[in-house]
Formats: C-alpha cells, structure tokens, sequence
C-alpha cells in the first residue's frame, strides 16, 4: 500500500468481541511475519542483529498497549520458522540447501536453521528482559513463548525406535524448552550436530534460562518414530536426528484422517505432551495456545458439527487428565 502511494489505512476493532465480554487480550509479538526491510538489510533471523531489534520493537509494544494487555506471547512456534522457512524452504524467506528438489532462494539447511533458532532464543530472552526489568510490575502482566510439537510414539518396541522417538521430541521441542530451562541445548542435539549448533555465551545462557512466566503449547497430532542410520553427507536439519517419522503402523493409521495430510487426530498425544513437559521442564505454566482440527472436504454444509465436537471433547478430556495429574494448565484456546 505504502508502494502504490497510499499515506492511511483503515481498519475495525470488533466492538462486540471486546465489550460488554470483558474478554482478556493474549497478544503475540512475532506470528512469521519478519519485516521485508530487515530481511533486505542483514538477512533476518541470520543476524544476531535482529535480537536488539526484536527487543525495541517488543518494548514499544510493552510501552503502548501493556496498560491493557497482561499475557505477552514473545514468539509463536519458532521450530516452524526454522524448519520451514530455513531447511526446507516452505515459508517465507523460503531457503534452503541447493541440493534439495525446491525452489529456494539460497542457504543451507545443514546450519541456517540452528542459527535462526539461536537467534529467536536470544531475541525472547532479550524481550522478557526488558519487560520484566522495565513494565513488569507496574503493568502486572505475564510473558512466554509458544513452542509446537507432534507427540512421537516408537514405531516398533525395540530400544532404537524408542530412542528414536526420544530423539525426534528433542529436536522439536527440547531444542527450545532445553535452553528455556538450563541455558543449554539438549544433549541429543550436541551429539548429533555437533560444530553446526551455535553456542550460548556465560551471559547469554543465563538471560535464555527461565525467560518464561509460562508456556504457550500447540498441539495438533502425533506419529510414530523410528530409527534410520545417520548421514554422513549432503546434512540438514530434517535428518539430523537419525530418526524418521510416519502416521502409519502396520498399514493402520494413527488416528482419522483430516483436510490436512500431516494431521491424524490423536487425543492421547496432548496428555502425553503435557506430563513429559510437567515432568522434564520443572513444572512450568502452560497455556494450550492452539488446537484443532481441518474438515475433509464435504459437498454440504455442516450445521451441527459433530466432526470438530468430538474431537475438542476428546481433546480436552485428557486435558482434564493432566490438570488432575498435576500439571499447570491455565487456559485453552480452540482453533
């Protein structure tokens, strides 16, 4: 718009979705959406550049709205940005390694995804920094980060497929969570990535260690895991893990199928999601950021939806499993 000379831009606040319902904003600061201009100036995520900017543009907003906003979202599931924008290309700025059947607009997906996960982990420390030294308590809000990940079982019983299973959890959520509790990357990462995984400085790891109030998690399915031999060459990180993943056991999925080909509704998976992140990440507070469903495509229009019913009801039922085993769990949001 500013392109095409435009000066203003005018735009709705639902008057009915904010009064008389009282309804509490849960604001998020980053949903993918990276200036064009930072991107052009220094690359982006690839630049530790981006984690003062990342902070001044998170405390303009602290200054501006935090009199009305009490839960900060910093990041909204950087495993997404990295993965797919930088091993695989999916997303914007689409890069990824040569080698690799896409239409890539450079990279390498053997180190730029652990440098821009690097740097997203800096620019949240650096956010919740200035928040909680600076607007925290006169503003008596609440900040974290939400995280996503696909609940992986072993595929078969042996003890490699459940290492396997262990490994593909780590390098989806323990590679943030890991740092968010001790300052370190998970100990499968290390071994497996070795001289390609950035390091905290002393000063670095203390600010990422604890730089959460609570943990928004999104979950949608679960696969199976299992093990396959380690490459030697042309590396990424999609196989870094030495460990594959499918919906499928025996022929028989995990779960119904859904309008999106990576999603298998898998209720049990959000319970054990919960549990692993109460048990190895100290107990923290968690707010289920999203959850839902796609509907396969239908010739009719769905008046009573008992599709997506069912799956909340399931869904949520063993939400109410980990509540009653003890896990923190403050709020839900359905999508």
């Amino acid at each position: 718009m500013k392109g095409l000379g435009f000066d203003a831009y005018r735009l709705s606040i639902s008057w009915s979705r904010l009064f008389p319902c009282k309804i509490q904003p849960f604001v998020t600061l980053f949903h993918w959406d990276l200036p064009q201009a930072l991107d052009d100036e220094y690359g982006g995520l690839l630049s530790s550049k981006i984690v003062d900017d990342f902070r001044d543009y998170a405390e303009l907003c602290f200054k501006t709205f935090g009199d009305r906003v009490k839960h900060w979202i910093t990041l909204n599931e950087p495993l997404t940005v990295a993965d797919d924008a930088y091993a695989t290309g999916k997303k914007a700025p689409g890069r990824c390694s040569d080698w690799l059947p896409y239409n890539c607009t450079g990279g390498d997906s053997s180190t730029e995804p652990y440098i821009v996960a690097h740097h997203q982990l800096l620019a949240q420390a650096a956010a919740v920094q200035v928040y909680k030294d600076k607007y925290q308590m006169s503003q008596m809000g609440q900040i974290g980060i939400t995280l996503n990940c696909q609940w992986i079982l072993p595929l078969t019983n042996s003890s490699r497929d459940f290492s396997a299973a262990s490994r593909a959890i780590s390098f989806q959520y323990d590679w943030f969570m890991e740092p968010l509790k001790s300052g370190t990357y998970p100990a499968d990462m290390v071994a497996h990535v070795g001289k390609r995984l950035p390091n905290f400085s002393k000063e670095e790891s203390l600010m990422v260690k604890g730089s959460f109030d609570f943990i928004g998690l999104n979950y949608y399915t679960s696969k199976y895991g299992f093990d396959v031999p380690c490459k030697t060459e042309y590396l990424s990180y999609t196989t870094d893990s030495c460990a594959q993943s499918t919906a499928e056991r025996n022929g028989i999925p995990i779960g119904p199928a859904t309008g999106s080909d990576w999603l298998y509704v898998y209720p049990r998976g959000i319970l054990d999601l919960l549990l692993y992140t109460k048990n190895k990440f100290s107990d923290p507070i968690i707010y289920i950021t999203e959850n839902g469903v796609s509907e396969l495509d239908t010739d009719w229009i769905i008046l009573e939806d008992d599709y997506r019913i069912r799956y909340f009801n399931d869904h949520l039922s063993f939400v109410q499993k980990a509540i009653k085993s003890g896990v923190k769990i403050k709020g839900y949001f359905g999508c």
